[in-house]
């Protein structure tokens, strides 16, 4: 699993830094966390498969975060897009898409499938497939607004070839269902899976937060993340700025990884146009005075998500 860092800016974008938004990639999967102006341009300069695509998820309806889409839409018609497109957000994304279309007058030649977060005030499951989940979790901003967690489910344990030979059981189908977790029969006895695998293993964690006051809560919902991708905004000499935005400063962002525990890497994102690449660092310091492991997110970073060994 990777992330691919689209665009790290807030409320405009500027030459070199676009605006929010993140791709992740697992296996087959592409999924998008917001799609703000210059999503495209990062998105070909990657050379990534864009329109493989499966599933956007918005944040929230402030221009800054969905500006990219109408492209991205209209681009996917051009491409002999023949699977459907599934759009998650919170209330008003479907009425945002569907305003688009009419007043562009879209050609669009494949299915749209938006999906509302009906109660966006609690936690709650929006996305899955049998090997991972993705979560909307509540946020606090000037608009209703969620973050999203995704989590793989645990994977098999290690197999042990040398106990199925131990047991005479046949290379073959039979430890293909036992790797899988299927007790077998052989020669008349039952044997578990459990009898040449190890333990589960832990999937990997993605989390994803931006334009949110400050939510001790939320610590909670990103504890253990693999990587935590969290606004950044502002300095701390700003904190009233950001309190009366609804916005939070490095400092607050490395709070909650802190609070949180176990989670590995904190990147910061969405910064105020207010500062220079040079004046970026003054927010790395702050956030890694209180959670050493922060970095700055650039615009066209690659992040690997390895597993735990």
């Amino acid at each position: 699993m990777e992330a691919f860092i689209l665009g790290t800016g807030g409320m405009m974008p500027l030459p070199g830094r676009f605006l929010t938004s993140v791709l992740l990639r697992r296996e087959g999967d592409l999924l998008l966390f917001d799609c703000g102006e210059g999503t495209q341009i990062s998105l070909k300069s990657l050379n990534l498969r864009w329109k493989k695509i499966t599933t956007i998820f918005i944040s929230h309806t402030h221009a800054d975060h969905i500006t990219g889409l109408p492209g991205i839409l209209m681009l996917s018609s051009q491409v002999d897009r023949s699977e459907p497109l599934t759009i998650i957000g919170p209330p008003k994304i479907r009425e945002y898409i569907e305003s688009s279309r009419r007043v562009l007058d879209m050609f669009i030649n494949y299915e749209i499938i938006i999906k509302e977060i009906e109660n966006p005030e609690i936690s709650s499951v929006v996305y899955e497939t049998p090997d991972f989940t993705v979560r909307s979790i509540p946020l606090n901003h000037s608009k209703v607004c969620v973050g999203y967690v995704l989590e793989e489910k645990d994977r098999p344990g290690v197999f042990f070839p040398e106990k199925a030979r131990e047991l005479d059981i046949p290379v073959g189908p039979l430890w293909s269902k036992l790797q899988n977790g299927i007790d077998i029969e052989h020669e008349g006895k039952i044997i578990e899976s459990s009898e040449v695998m190890g333990d589960s293993r832990k999937g990997r964690k993605f989390s994803f937060v931006t334009d949110t006051a400050y939510v001790p809560e939320i610590a909670e919902d990103v504890k253990d993340s693999d990587l935590f991708i969290c606004e950044g905004m502002f300095e701390h000499a700003l904190l009233s700025s950001a309190r009366e935005k609804k916005h939070l400063t490095s400092t607050q962002a490395a709070k909650i990884a802190k609070k949180a525990g176990g989670i590995k890497k904190m990147g910061l994102i969405h910064y105020s146009p207010r500062y220079t690449e040079r004046d970026l660092k003054n927010l790395l310091k702050e956030a890694k005075e209180v959670f050493p492991e922060t970095f700055l997110c650039r615009d066209r970073m690659r992040l690997k998500i390895p597993y735990e060994d």
